[in-house]
C-alpha cells in the first residue's frame, strides 16, 4: 500500500495539471477576499474576517477536479491499464488514490489558507484595522473549509471512477454545482441544504452566510458531507473492480 501511495504522490509531483489548479484556487481566494473587503459597507472587524476566509472552502471546486483527474485522467491518457496490471488488486489502487487526493485536498486548503491570511492581513492593515489572529470564528471557518477541500477531492475520485470520460466527468460535476445546487436548489427551498455543495458551504461558511438559502449547522454539514464522501468512496472502489478497462 505504501508503494501505491508513493506512486500516486509521484504522479502529482510530475504533472502540471494539479499545480495549475492549486494556483487557480489561490487566485480565487485572493479575488474573493479582495472583493469582500472592498464591497462591504460593514465595519472591518472579526466577523468580516470569517466571511473573507470562507473563500478557502470554495477551493473545493478545484480539489473536486483533482479527484476526477486521479481516475478519469488515467482513462483519457490510457495509463489505467498499466496501473492495474502493475497492481492486480484494483481496490488497493483506488484506495491509495482516495487517501492521496484527500490529503492533497488538505494541502490545497492549507495553501489557500496561508494565501488568504496574508491577503486579508494586508487589507486590514491598508484599512487601518487590527487583524484578530485569535478569532475563533475565523479559524472554525478555515478548518471547515479545509475539510471541505479534502472531502471534495475524495468525492472527485468517485465521480472519475463512475464517469470515465474526463471531459464528461468534469462537465457533470460542475453542471451539478451550478445548475442543480445553484438554480434548481433555489426552487426546492430547504431541501437543497442536504446536497453536497451546500453541505460543504455549511461546514466552511462564516457566521454570516454567503448564500441566501438556509444552510445546515456546521456540524450537520460535516456529517452530511462525510456521508457523501463515504458513498462516493464505495462507488469508486466497486466501480473500478467490476468494469473492464479495455
Amino acid at each position: 500500500m505504501n508503494t501505491l501511495i508513493y506512486t500516486e504522490v509521484l504522479k502529482l509531483r510530475t504533472v502540471r495539471g494539479p499545480w495549475l489548479l492549486l494556483a487557480a484556487a489561490a487566485l480565487l481566494v485572493i479575488a474573493g477576499i479582495s472583493g469582500a473587503v472592498n464591497s462591504t459597507k460593514d465595519p472591518i472587524d472579526q466577523n468580516l474576517q470569517a466571511v473573507a476566509l470562507a473563500h478557502v472552502g470554495l477551493g473545493s471546486v478545484f480539489t473536486l477536479v483533482f479527484g476526477i483527474l486521479a481516475v478519469a485522467g488515467e482513462y483519457r491518457h490510457r495509463t489505467i491499464t498499466d496501473t492495474y496490471l502493475s497492481t492486480p488488486s484494483r481496490s488497493r489502487v483506488v484506495a491509495a488514490k482516495l487517501v492521496v487526493y484527500a490529503v492533497f485536498g488538505v494541502f490545497c486548503g492549507a495553501v489557500s489558507t496561508l494565501v488568504g491570511l496574508v491577503v486579508a492581513a494586508a487589507w486590514w492593515s491598508q484599512k487601518g484595522a487590527s487583524f484578530a489572529w485569535g478569532s475563533a470564528g475565523m479559524w472554525a471557518t478555515i478548518g471547515g473549509g479545509i475539510v471541505w477541500n479534502a472531502a471534495f477531492a475524495a468525492i472527485g475520485v468517485g465521480v472519475g471512477a463512475l464517469i470515465r470520460s474526463l471531459v464528461g466527468a468534469i462537465t457533470v460535476a460542475l453542471a451539478w454545482i451550478v445548475l442543480v445546487e445553484g438554480i434548481v436548489g433555489q426552487l426546492v427551498g430547504a431541501l437543497a441544504r442536504w446536497l453536497p455543495f451546500n453541505a460543504g458551504q455549511a461546514l466552511g461558511v462564516a457566521a454570516k452566510p454567503m448564500m441566501s438559502q438556509d444552510l445546515l449547522p456546521r456540524w450537520g454539514g460535516g456529517v452530511v458531507l462525510a456521508v457523501y464522501t463515504s458513498v462516493f468512496a464505495v462507488v469508486a472502489l466497486t466501480t473500478s473492480i467490476r468494469r473492464d478497462v479495455s
